[in-house]
């Protein structure tokens, strides 16, 4: 695939921010963006590295009307030997194809749009931030572009990709969050598009987080929507418990995102020689657990926060404290292990690191 690159002019090159401190998560974003068109008959095409700028679709787009979209989220980080890195880029564009197939969308080709990314993030370089636990956030994202009103699978995609600084996702940083359990809603249900990285699925969070925010919890974690008993995910993350020394995650049942941190979490407990269990779990376990001390961590997994300790969960009005309040040995070490990968202090043995030439 050819990429045709053109460069934002001087005048118009924005300052990256002097330090992280105070920028709130995915609020700025790099001089340059990715493009590249789609169309039955004609396949990808008009692949261009350009200036940041808006997006001119029509009112009439699809994907204005019927929500068929994509899209995907990683980093690059800057290591302490000065190198420029990405964390297992291709487990993200394989999730974006697996959710390509799931809403009717064209894949895309995972080297050439890798080589494309490594060539923008190298022109925005000096937007990767050097501060400690800080990163630059790639946001890849794919959207129906066909001007027609009428339930049916468009013939156009625009897929792009942009990149913003960021420092924590929580205010708190690495600090226990407080997660409420919902019991009124619910966010997929089996045989939907809870497996596929799509933005309806995190329209249909809103309303239950908007209600969790305004009682002070961080985010929700959800409930199977059939018999509303076994946990599934966080809004933002996967969840994780440390029960009885096992470390144990809800089984992918089709209802869940499949992270790449939840991934690297249980690639990482299984080369510890810990046990690792992926099965279902019921909140009513998870209570009892905490209540009598077989339940000694709860921690989430993801992109942006890595890995998130949760301190509290609150289920139907009740407030369970975990452990101690602080957190726990589990997420520090897997926390440490991620981040030491990510930024060169630990060995990589997985080979998860990609250097950005």
């Amino acid at each position: 695939m050819e990429v045709k690159i053109t460069k934002c002019i001087p005048e118009r090159l924005k300052r990256p921010p002097d330090t992280m401190s105070g920028v709130i998560f995915g609020t700025q974003f790099t001089d340059h963006m990715f493009c590249m068109e789609w169309e039955d008959g004609i396949g990808w095409h008009q692949a261009e590295i350009k200036p940041y700028a808006p997006i001119m679709i029509e009112p009439s787009a699809m994907v204005l009307h019927y929500a068929q979209m994509s899209f995907e989220g990683l980093k690059a980080y800057h290591t302490d030997s000065g190198e420029n890195v990405l964390f297992r880029p291709r487990e993200n564009f394989k999730r974006m194809n697996r959710t390509s197939i799931r809403m009717c969308m064209p894949e895309i080709e995972i080297e050439e749009v890798l080589a494309a990314l490594k060539k923008l993030l190298y022109l925005d370089s000096k937007w990767i931030p050097k501060e400690k636990g800080t990163s630059l956030y790639i946001r890849p994202a794919m959207i129906a572009t066909e001007e027609a009103i009428g339930l049916k699978v468009s013939s156009k995609y625009l897929f792009f990709i942009i990149l913003s600084p960021v420092g924590a996702y929580y205010s708190q940083g690495f600090n226990p969050v407080k997660i409420m359990v919902s019991d009124k809603y619910v966010r997929a249900v089996p045989g939907g598009v809870g497996n596929a990285k799509t933005g309806g699925n995190y329209a249909a969070c809103t309303l239950a987080e908007k209600e969790a925010k305004e009682k002070g919890y961080t985010q929700v974690l959800w409930l199977d929507a059939v018999e509303r008993s076994f946990i599934e995910e966080v809004g933002a993350m996967n969840i994780f418990f440390v029960i009885d020394g096992k470390i144990v995650t809800p089984q992918l049942t089709g209802s869940i995102l499949p992270g790449i941190t939840r991934m690297s979490v249980l690639e990482l407990g299984k080369l510890w020689g810990l046990e690792v269990e992926e099965r279902r779990i019921s909140i009513n376990e998870v209570l009892r657990g905490i209540e009598n001390g077989s339940v000694s961590e709860v921690f989430g997994s993801g992109t942006a926060a890595v890995i998130t300790p949760v301190g509290i969960l609150s289920y139907k009005e009740e407030e369970y404290n975990i452990g101690d309040g602080h957190t726990g040995p589990m997420a520090i070490r897997f926390y440490e292990q991620l981040t030491g990968i990510q930024y060169g202090k630990e060995p990589d043995n997985f080979d998860w690191v990609e250097l950005i030439t």
